[in-house]
């Protein structure tokens, strides 16, 4: 049995962008709850010099995001330049499903070894080949940040457990 490149991409972003919008969901009943202003945890970070819980969120939307577009040969959405809330936050991941989904399975699959360029945001390039894109770069990048963002929760002291970062189980992606 083979393992298709959709399938590692789009089947694995899809699935935990839900389950990142699921943490999230549990970050707003908690501050509701304990009276939190939700930009505190927001604004949370493991450590001074790492990325807030935001900019978590949305480094996972990005390498998921960007990954695809460039096996896809497709243009990725924009995200406003703006400091997002919870509800926001969740809205990029809803759009960012939505496009991972709509992105053609053939032409992921087709990208193997497709040379892509990643840019950087401090512009820089780094090439790649599909499969080594996907799964020496992006697959690691977002799993980084998605596991960053359910820690900081953790830390904040959100009341999650594996099974909210693994979501339910699924017979197939």
């Amino acid at each position: 049995m083979t393992v298709s490149m959709h399938e590692l991409s789009v089947g694995v972003f899809t699935s935990f962008l839900g389950n990142l919008s699921g943490l999230l969901d549990q970050a707003a009943t908690h501050a509701e709850a304990r009276k939190i202003d939700a930009s505190v945890l927001l604004n949370a970070r493991l450590f001074p010099n790492m990325y807030n819980l935001t900019r978590q969120v949305g480094e996972a939307i990005r390498h998921a995001v960007i990954g695809c577009s460039l096996l896809a040969g497709a243009d990725p959405p924009a995200y406003p330049e703006t400091e997002p809330d919870i509800a926001e936050l969740k809205a990029r991941i809803a759009t960012a499903i939505a496009f991972l989904q709509s992105l053609p399975s053939d032409r992921i699959n087709a990208a193997d070894e497709k040379e892509v360029v990643f840019t950087f945001r401090n512009g820089s390039e780094r090439k790649f080949t599909g499969r080594t894109l996907l799964l020496s770069f992006s697959v690691p990048q977002f799993f980084f940040h998605v596991t960053t963002a359910y820690d900081i929760l953790r830390h904040s002291g959100v009341d999650l457990a594996k099974k909210d970062f693994l979501g339910a189980a699924r017979q197939s992606i």
